[in-house]
């Protein structure tokens, strides 16, 4: 027998851990796609609990249901379907007071709703404590206190989802307004519902609801839409036209806003004990990290010890790799030559793939231990702070301080970094936001600074890397300021409002699970992309006009590359291998390593290979700062396919896409002349 089906929508503000706990009942059981028409995830997961089987729908952080926001529209229209069953409001016990202005939104929307205390955990630890009792007293629905990132009260939230749906959300209702307010209103909607406004707007609502049931006798909840026409909601009015003018004789939207305060502050009075018990640990953290003079280099400080994280751990992991693909390709090697296998298929195996994807997968230690430590000051609550410490930055530059949120996600990958940016309002912060993004060094681009930083700087070798990285950011601000000053030169700058999460201890499954997903993608690609880019390289190495050919010199990769080393030679790449390497990059950034290794027919898997590589170039008069251009040059110019496929998406112009791959190209080609020019003289 088939088990009836609940349809759950998670609701919340952002950061309240909304999406942990819907990852806590999916785990990997999600489906993510975007909603119809509109680039805004959603995400749906499927599981199954006694003798329901519940849909979870993951809405967007939203801060209220007013409509501001594009979240904000998708998340009231799908609330208002009927598909939803129950709404549960997820919300941040330890800011209630803030999170209880959208519980009371929700509960107006009449839908059935239970709110899910989440960071109980945080709440004890200012020394505070809820009334768990009189909550639900005072809001009619039932409250379950739960931990997203501890799992605890998951089955008691699902109980109480199951035993709620259908339920009316004014059930047990008892917040004493009748005494307190003495109203005199023709109707006591204290006993009816739990936001109760003054009587003159009481009296307004009643008479729209008349008015609504007359026009429209199968009208759901007549009292939101004629709340909603009180706050002269555009959408409400134009779906729902009545005469209005002789009750809405103004808006009344910051009257209702302040009552429905008024009545939050009268429940928190009541319900959270010892609320100055304690001060915040979040505010004192916060007196540093978000200090005017202080935060940004407490940024870089940190971001410096990540790379240091990076490198001296990750090198240490390192080194079992490449003991491990070493013996791989070597009993490949044997395997095939016991066969007696064609020369050409040996060398395509062993000199193609195991050489070209083994070189990439050599740096996964790094590539892990980077996205472990931006996934633990993700967790941690640091990452927001660091987009309020740098609005005042990116506001000179004619950038919104929002703008900086995408660019920290650029560190880990440009395709989500350029589809967060649909996150700003304004179309023209989007489409700059976007044209900065790519001038992140994403994770692809971490093989090349590492293998070449260790090759060429020693025990500089981090300090190197982590300037590619300032860099990015650099150029992205310069870019930026003379786009804000050339063509936006009387543009209104927007300021940054945010949410300032509470700091919290990370959560080891979040974590995992972010890293998981990122390595995942990470082999996916070398899978994929890089090793269809790997044979591709062979293939074009290893034959010519003539055919199939012994001398690499007489091939098609030769030819390639020789015809861009007078453009590149200027910058000090001047090898016809680092124009191929670089054209292979574009399918995927890991590709120039693999690339590199293929074309000087070097094993790069180990120390050894990494010293005969160096010594190789060095031969071929490409020293230190030739590898310091060409970290900087791959740092800069065109990103890869996905990236653009993805700008392209999200811009809907190909116009803009295609004078972006100019832009880059050409910063690239001058940035990597104008510092090769410049260290030959000096040096």
């Amino acid at each position: 027998m088939e088990q009836p089906i609940i349809n759950v929508a998670f609701a919340g503000n952002p950061n309240c851990g909304k999406t942990t706990l819907f990852n806590a009942y999916t785990g990997a059981r999600l489906k993510v796609a975007n909603w119809p028409g509109v680039t805004v995830e959603k995400k749906e997961g499927v599981f199954r609990f006694h003798e329901f089987q519940y849909k979870l729908v993951d809405l967007p952080g939203i801060y209220s249901l007013t409509c501001y926001s594009t979240e904000e529209i998708l998340s009231r229209q799908y609330l208002l379907e009927d598909e939803v069953d129950v709404v549960v409001d997820v919300a941040d016990a330890s800011n209630l007071e803030r999170n209880l202005y959208l519980t009371l939104q929700l509960i107006e929307l009449g839908k059935p709703v239970v709110l899910a205390l989440n960071m109980m955990d945080i709440v004890e630890e200012r020394g505070m404590e809820l009334d768990i009792h009189r909550l639900p007293e005072m809001l009619g629905i039932p409250v379950v206190p739960v931990s997203a990132r501890k799992r605890t009260g998951l089955e008691v939230l699902m109980h109480a989802v199951a035993h709620h749906q259908g339920k009316a959300n004014n059930e047990g209702l008892e917040h004493h307004h009748d005494i307190k307010c003495q109203s005199h209103h023709k109707h006591n909607h204290h006993k009816e519902f739990a936001m109760v406004y003054s009587d003159d707007i009481e009296d307004k609502i009643d008479d729209l609801e008349a008015r609504l049931l007359d026009a429209y006798p199968g009208i759901v909840n007549p009292r939101w839409h004629a709340i909603k026409m009180l706050e002269k909601d555009p959408e409400v009015m134009k779906n729902y036209p009545i005469r209005t003018d002789d009750i809405v004789d103004r808006n009344y939207e910051h009257e209702i806003i302040n009552q429905k305060y008024d009545f939050i502050e009268e429940i928190i009075d009541e319900v959270l004990l010892n609320r100055s018990k304690k001060q915040a640990a979040t505010e004192k953290i916060d007196h540093w990290l978000t200090h005017p003079t202080w935060g940004m280099p407490i940024f870089f400080g940190i971001m410096a010890l990540v790379f240091l994280l990076t490198f001296a751990v990750g090198d240490w992991i390192a080194g079992g790799f490449e003991v491990v693909i070493s013996a791989f390709s070597k009993g490949v090697f044997n395997g095939m030559t016991a066969l007696n296998l064609g020369p050409a298929l040996i060398s395509l195996v062993c000199d193609g793939i195991i050489v070209g994807v083994g070189g990439i997968l050599t740096f996964l230690p790094n590539i892990f231990m980077l996205f472990l430590a931006l996934a633990f000051l993700e967790d941690s609550g640091y990452m927001s702070r660091v987009a309020y410490v740098m609005d005042g930055l990116m506001g000179r530059m004619g950038l919104s301080g929002r703008a900086f949120i995408p660019m920290l996600l650029g560190f880990g990958c440009t395709v989500p970094a350029v589809m967060s940016a649909r996150t700003l309002e304004d179309t023209r912060d989007r489409l700059r936001t976007i044209m900065v993004v790519p001038f992140m060094s994403c994770s692809a681009r971490l093989p090349i600074y590492v293998l070449f930083s260790k090759m060429f700087f020693g025990g500089y070798a981090m300090a190197a890397a982590f300037s590619m990285y300032v860099i990015g950011l650099v150029v992205a601000i310069i870019v930026a300021l003379i786009y804000s000053r050339v063509v936006c030169r009387n543009e209104e700058k927007n300021c940054l409002l945010m949410e300032l999460p509470e700091y919290k201890s990370p959560n080891a499954r979040t974590i995992m699970i972010y890293v998981w997903e990122k390595i995942k993608d990470y082999l996916t690609k070398a899978g994929t992309t890089i090793f269809v880019g790997s044979v591709l390289l062979w293939v074009v190495m290893n034959f010519g006009p003539s055919g199939m050919i012994t001398d690499v010199s007489e091939s098609f990769a030769a030819s390639i590359g020789k015809f861009l080393v007078p453009v590149l030679a200027p910058a000090g790449l001047g090898l016809w291998q680092i124009g191929v390497a670089l054209i292979s990059g574009i399918a995927a950034k890991e590709l120039v390593v693999s690339s590199c290794s293929v074309l000087f027919s070097m094993n790069i898997n180990s120390d050894t290979g990494i010293e005969a590589f160096h010594r190789t170039l060095n031969a071929m008069g490409f020293g230190n700062l030739n590898a310091y251009v060409l970290m900087i040059f791959c740092l800069l110019y065109i990103p890869c396919i996905a990236t653009i496929a993805t700008i392209h998406k999200e811009t809907n112009s190909w116009k803009w896409t295609i004078g972006m791959i100019f832009m880059q190209l050409l910063i690239a080609w001058g940035v990597a002349v104008l510092i090769f020019q410049a260290g030959s003289c000096l040096i």
